[in-house]
């Protein structure tokens, strides 16, 4: 958003002085020395911004990034690390400081020095002698150190940027009550800390404050329901507390409210039905309680409405319906009650639906089957008490369903085996039995199937195979029996459909594992958890040269043998456990810091980290 600002601003820049006058003086010698004091300052300069700038030279005709009045006063010093090249955006770099100098440019109205990367040091308090600065642009940097209470000079002041560096410290409030001027103000990605200042009301121009990421304390000023003009307000990633305050609602303008993961308490004010203008919403990640204020319906033109994770009660309102906008919803982990309303089956833009983690009781109301451009559908962790999942279902075009732990019983519904949009299943943690369909092999699209926590049984189908986009399989603690290896040597389609997660454990899958190296939807895994079965047999040489595997987990089974020379010793393995088997021999060297404990109950097993090997294998 920031960087196609500024782009904006230098076209709106280039064109003025391309139709002004052209400069009939040569560069002032006070400037042609600023900026020469400048560049000495900059100790690297590999994609040679700079490299124009030459001593000998008019800064004002021949110097890249400068641009001055018919006076031959520089107006203009623009060296920013994004180039706009001729069909792309470069990215370039410079290291160095930033020198006092600039502030003798006394004409300068532009100074855009962002996303050098490696620019150092603190910001010259001598800037605020730059009284003509109309937009300043440092962002993407490395300055630290606090924002010099000299700002308060720049009256006209239109454009801030100091987001993504190093800066700390607080607002002084002089500066906000300076800056009646200043429309855009970005402070995200720093240090800063202490209170927003309640001058901030005073800053009656602004239309975008961004301060994101930062270390912001105490809580929101009453007075920010009199920037009458703002659009965006982003005060995510702090630690405010506090209430959300009611004259929030007053700003008629606004489009984006970011105010997730702070420490916000307090219920969403009624008045927030204001916010006429609003778009985006998101709240969540903060420990909000309270209803949902129906007056939500009033907010006609927003499109994404994200409050999962705070302490919400209450039912959902019904006025959500009337919110035809609405493309996404996010409402899990609180502690909503009551039924889903039958009117979000008028949210007919809706992609996303999620309602997962919270105390809803069912039934489902069917008019969410007119819901045709629903993506997301996820009502898992709430007691529902489905029993099956209704027949309407089929209806739906989602993308990803999820329904863990919502009350289903019986075989795996049969509509699903004409679900050929699904991507992602989630129907773990239910009482499904039976076996797992033959026409299974029908969900080709699959790429995530979570299965896990149910009743289970028998083999997995012939039919698996025709799973060729399946990534990630969860079919742990249930009864499924029968040959493992049916699993691994499911079909692929290129690039898709290589394993990345495989948890099978708590299961009664038998071997031994056959995977030496053909299974082409095994060559990219990186979790792989087979704990908790009968399967016997060797470890597989084949997993040494899983070159990605972070975890693998293959407890209380009946293998035997050595283990692999080097499997020990693969790059990314971080959890490893073989521990409750019949493994016997030395354990291989290996640098990876693998506790005894993954080791123990193997009688034969000996070696570092368990007691030395009393003879040699």
């Amino acid at each position: 958003m920031e960087i196609q600002t500024h782009i904006n601003t230098f076209s709106l820049i280039f064109l003025t002085l391309l139709f002004s006058p052209l400069t009939s003086h040569a560069c002032h010698p006070i400037d042609h020395q600023a900026l020469l004091d400048f560049k000495q300052k900059i100790t690297s300069d590999p994609s040679n911004l700079l490299q124009s700038w030459a001593p000998q030279t008019d800064c004002c005709k021949s110097w890249d990034g400068i641009a001055c009045d018919s006076a031959g006063r520089v107006i203009n010093v623009s060296r920013s690390g994004l180039v706009s090249g001729d069909e792309s955006i470069l990215d370039t770099s410079m290291s160095g400081t930033l020198s006092p100098s600039l502030s003798n440019l006394t004409f300068l109205q532009l100074l855009d020095l962002s996303e050098l990367k490696d620019l150092t040091g603190g910001i010259p308090p001598e800037f605020g002698k730059l009284s003509r600065l109309t937009y300043l642009f440092l962002e993407a940097n490395k300055l630290s150190g606090s924002v010099p209470v000299t700002f308060r000079f720049l009256f006209r002041l239109k454009k801030l940027y100091l987001s993504d560096n190093r800066l700390s410290g607080g607002i002084p409030p002089e500066i906000s009550r300076s800056f009646k001027s200043l429309s855009e103000l970005g402070l995200s990605g720093n240090q800063f800390s202490g209170e927003i200042p309640s001058s901030i009301g005073e800053m009656v121009s602004i239309t975008q404050l961004n301060f994101h990421e930062n270390n912001f304390t105490g809580i929101i000023p009453e007075t920010i329901g009199k920037l009458k003009h703002l659009k965006n307000l982003d005060l995510s990633n702090n630690q405010i507390t506090g209430i959300i305050p009611e004259s929030l609602g007053s700003l008629e303008k606004l489009e984006l409210l970011y105010l997730n993961q702070n420490q916000l308490s307090g219920s969403i004010p009624s008045s927030i039905g204001g916010l006429v203008s609003i778009q985006f919403i998101r709240m969540s990640e903060n420990q909000l309680t309270g209803v949902i204020p129906p007056s939500i319906g009033k907010l006609t033109k927003i499109q994404r409405l994200v409050c999962d994770n705070n302490k919400l009660t209450g039912k959902l309102p019904a006025t959500i319906g009337h919110l035809i906008s609405l493309t996404d919803i996010y409402f899990s982990g609180n502690r909503l009650t009551g039924s889903i309303p039958a009117s979000f089956g008028n949210l007919k833009n809706l992609q996303a639906l999620d309602l997962s983690r919270n105390m809803l009781s069912g039934p489902i109301p069917p008019q969410l089957a007119k819901l045709q451009n629903l993506q997301t559908l996820d009502l898992s962790f709430n007691p529902l008490k489905l029993i099956t999942l209704p027949n309407w279902f089929s209806k739906l075009k989602v993308f990803r369903l999820k329904m863990a732990n919502t009350g289903i019983e019986g075989p795996l519904p049969r509509f699903l085996s004409s679900a050929s949009t699904i991507s992602e299943l989630d129907l773990s943690s239910n009482s499904l039995t039976d076996e797992l369909p033959h026409w299974i092999g029908n969900m080709t699209n699959l790429s995530n199937l979570n299965l896990s926590n149910n009743r289970f049984t028998n083999s997995i189908p012939a039919e698996f195979k025709n799973l060729s986009l399946l990534m990630d399989l969860d079919l742990h603690s249930n009864n499924f029996s029968g040959d493992i290896n049916r699993i691994f040597k499911k079909n692929v389609r290129d690039p898709l459909g290589h394993f990345n997660t495989i948890d099978l454990s708590y299961n009664s899958f038998s071997g031994p594992i056959n995977v030496n190296g053909d299974e082409v939807a095994m060559d990219e895994v990186v979790s792989l958890v087979l704990s908790h079965n009968p399967i016997g047999g060797m470890i597989p040489e084949w997993l040494s040269k899983g070159e990605g595997l972070e975890r693998i987990l293959i407890s209380s089974n009946k293998l035997i043998g050595k283990i692999p020379k080097e499997l020990l010793n693969l790059k990314k393995l971080k959890d490893f456990d073989v521990s409750e088997n019949r493994l016997m021999g030395e354990i291989p060297g290996h640098n990876a810091s693998i506790p005894a404990s993954a080791f123990l109950g193997n009688p034969g097993l000996c070696g570092t980290p368990l007691p030395p090997c009393k003879h040699s294998f």
